[in-house]
Formats: structure tokens, sequence, C-alpha cells
């Protein structure tokens, strides 16, 4: 039976766990030079309505790396559902190639081409949930901190996808997570209900208060464009700087998914600083997404 990664409660506890250790020794192999051709001629389809740098250059180098191949398919190149439907994009693909990865704006796009697709789909990110990120921050959270269930995670900023998928990893790992957004900017409520270990203020100040780990991301999506001078006044008291800082836990490592709005959600001096690992957490996209794609294959 084919699996899917489209949302992170796709994966138990244990599946979690699994690929963060897949994603390691793949890392370390990396490292060393030693190669892992797990996916030798293998075929990646990758098809994007947003353009990313991260997406687009990690999954194509982790299929090499693996020993497969990578098609990347522009907006112009398929525009599904208008060019075609989402369901017979999928089934061709399906004869085509042996994955495929999206990057979406709407949800529902992704989860059509799972239920159509006979091969494995993994969403590269969609306007509820983006899963390949929070699996490579949580990475590099285990890598900074030792132990998930332990570390105090403050999120800062607009309730977005990102935000979405931290709620689910916190309800299924069970580490403390909690958010701070302006008032009307809240993450999915039906994401909220699900985990225990979340809790919701509209007071930046007092989300960061001790926590190991500060997360921010952009004001403004990409699709959000004509908002975000709005959201610049909405959200410019909860801009990471070194005055909300003060109240983290002195060890805390500032995280960012990217791209980064400098001056606005973030500022020069926080994300270039010694408590920043946004870098590490860039790298390793390539990782974890490598591990995501072995595994799928391994499982369908």
């Amino acid at each position: 039976m084919k699996r899917d990664f489209i949302s992170i409660f796709d994966l138990s506890r244990k599946e979690m766990y699994d690929l963060f250790e897949l994603g390691q020794k793949l890392k370390e192999s990396q490292k060393k030079g030693v190669a892992h051709k797990i996916l030798r001629d293998k075929t990646l389809a990758m098809v994007f309505e947003k353009p990313s740098l991260r997406t687009r250059v990690t999954f194509e180098t982790g299929m090499t790396q693996l020993g497969g191949h990578a098609i990347y398919l522009a907006p112009a190149d398929i525009k599904l559902g208008t060019r075609e439907t989402v369901p017979d994009a999928a089934k061709s693909l399906s004869r085509w190639v042996d994955l495929v990865m999206a990057r979406v704006f709407a949800h529902k796009t992704v989860t059509d081409l799972a239920e159509n697709a006979t091969i494995p789909v993994i969403n590269g990110l969609s306007d509820l949930e983006h899963p390949c990120q929070v699996m490579c921050d949580l990475l590099t959270i285990i890598e900074h901190k030792k132990s998930l269930k332990k570390t105090m995670v403050a999120y800062i900023g607009d309730g977005n996808n990102v935000c979405n998928s931290l709620i689910a990893a916190s309800a299924l790992l069970g580490f403390t997570l909690t958010i701070a957004t302006p008032k009307g900017y809240e993450p999915h409520k039906d994401y909220l209900v699900k985990a225990q270990k979340t809790r919701l203020t509209h007071d930046p100040k007092e989300a960061v208060k001790d926590a190991d780990v500060v997360y921010t991301d952009v004001w403004a999506s990409m699709g959000q464009e004509q908002e975000a001078e709005k959201r610049k006044k909405v959200f410019s008291p909860f801009q990471l700087n070194a005055e909300l800082l003060n109240h983290a836990n002195k060890n805390h490592v500032i995280m960012h998914c990217l791209p980064a709005h400098r001056g606005e959600e973030i500022t020069d001096d926080v994300i270039d600083g010694s408590h920043s690992i946004v870098f590490d957490q860039a790298e390793n996209r390539l990782h974890i997404q490598k591990a995501i794609m072995v595994w799928l294959s391994q499982q369908s």
C-alpha cells in the first residue's frame, strides 16, 4: 500500500523519530563523502505553483545524491486545474515517474494529487501545512537541544502553514509549544484542538519567556502580497529583536524557515547572531527530505 506525506499527521510518533534517525545517517554519510545511491534510477516530478529556492534545490540535489533524477515542472509547464485537471495530471505522472513533490497554493490540490496518484506524493508546501519544513526544524532542534520532549518552543508571528505543522508535531511528539499572534491571525482552529501542549497568546513577551527555541516566519506569505503593508503595522510588535529575546532562556536558539524579510519579522543582529541556527535549518531541508523520499519509496 502506497504512503503519502501530505501532513505531519500522516506519520506516527515512531515514524517521525525513524525519519530523524535516517536523516541524520544520510547527513553523516554525505559529510563523509560516502555514496548512498538508494534511489538509483528513480525519478521525482517536482510540481511548482509557487517558486522556491530551498524546496527546488534541496529536493533536486537530494534526488541526485540518492542516485535518482528530478524533473522541475514550473507553473507554466503544467497549470494544474486549468490546462489539465489535477486527477488527470496525477494519473499521467503515475505512469512516468516514481515520486511526486508538489508546492501549491491550495491544500486541496496536493490532497487531490495524492488521492489520484498510484505513487507517493509529498507536500512541498500548501496553504494549510508545510510538513517537510517542520520535519527539518525538528531535526535541527534535536541536533542542538538533544531532546524534543524537554524543549520549550515559542513561535512568534503569523498563524500560517508552518505554524499549523508545528502544532501537529507538538501533538504527536509532546513538546511544549507557545504561539503568539496578533488577534485575527491565529493558526487553524482544527489544529489547535488536537494539541494539548500548545498554548496561544497575543503577547510575544509572554510567549518567549524561558523559551529554548524562538521561531518566526514572514508576516505575509506568497499570495498575500496585497496585505503586506497592513500586516507590517499589525505585526510590528511581534518582531524578533534583541529586546524581545531578553525574555527567552539565555541559551535559546533562533529559527526562521526563510526567506527572511530582514528588518521586518527579524532584525539583522538576531538572524546573524550567535543564537541563530537558521542556516542549519536550511541545510537540514536536504537531509530530511532525502529521508522522506527513501522512506516513502520503501513503504510503497
